[in-house]
């Protein structure tokens, strides 16, 4: 069965959910129509009898992060709590699945495409993909839970020095220091394949009670995060650093920040 919901599509195969972003002529940036999409598709994959939910982007990245159109909307004060209630929710849904979750990631996955990765179980990387935490380079921090996810795979000091250098990792060294679980060269989605296969020889319930009491004893955590992430992003999006962030990247060239603290609290 395949549910194609325009940017979101969903494919059943017996056991296995296979959730594709489907904007490849974005890059799959994330934008509201798909993260309204991606919450169906997940609320429809936790009530199927799948015990395996594949993610993966069409066209040539995973993800290139948050849609810098959403970023250049004029009204995008109103929007935020909308935007950002989406983002918590697809997070929360995807991180709380009973089934295990794998991201393949190919091309690229970028700050919000990059949280949402990290909110599954197992990341596989082709080794030519490219990982970047980046919202440092727009003025903003991370949200789609980037703080709490990076800080269970890295530690906190790690994952902080990671978060404030926002650089462009390859595969192999997002390998090498805990952000993915693997890489593989060649045909990324027939690795995808044998590695499911292979989770799909163990005890189910087994594998699914492991994850729900992994779930139970962080999600507060999460939850928490997700609150301040929001709140905090909220002024990040009203600084001059962060027009900054977006003049200089559409212009090309390096942003000069600055905005000190003291000026938000003024705003």
């Amino acid at each position: 069965m395949t549910v194609n919901l325009k940017v979101v599509e969903l494919e059943m195969k017996e056991r296995v959910a296979i959730l594709s972003l489907n904007r490849p002529e974005s890059l799959n940036a994330l934008n509201i129509e798909v993260l309204q999409q991606l919450v169906q598709c997940l609320k429809e994959v936790e009530e199927s009898q799948a015990d395996i939910v594949v993610l993966q982007g069409k066209g040539n990245v995973f993800s290139a992060g948050g849609d810098i159109k959403m970023m250049l909307d004029p009204n995008r004060a109103d929007s935020f709590r909308k935007v950002m209630d989406l983002i918590n929710e697809v997070t929360l849904r995807l991180y709380t699945l009973p089934q295990l979750t794998i991201s393949a990631i190919h091309g690229a996955a970028a700050g919000l495409g990059l949280s949402i990765a990290l909110a599954s179980d197992y990341i596989i990387a082709q080794k030519d993909a490219k990982i970047a935490m980046n919202f440092i380079g727009i003025g903003l921090i991370p949200d789609g839970g980037g703080h709490f996810l990076l800080a269970k795979r890295l530690g906190n000091h790690r994952a902080k020095q990671l978060i404030w250098q926002g650089e462009t990792l390859s595969a192999e060294k997002a390998y090498k220091i805990g952000i993915i679980d693997e890489i593989k060269e060649g045909d990324l989605a027939k690795h995808v394949e044998d590695y499911v296969s292979y989770w799909l020889k163990k005890p189910a319930l087994a594998l699914k009670e492991t994850k729900r009491i992994f779930v139970e004893t962080s999600i507060e955590e999460l939850k928490t995060v997700l609150q301040l992430e929001k709140r905090s992003q909220f002024s990040m999006s009203q600084s001059d650093d962060h027009q900054e962030g977006i003049e200089a990247f559409l212009a090309k060239r390096l942003p000069v920040f600055n905005q000190r603290s003291k000026d938000i609290s003024e705003n």
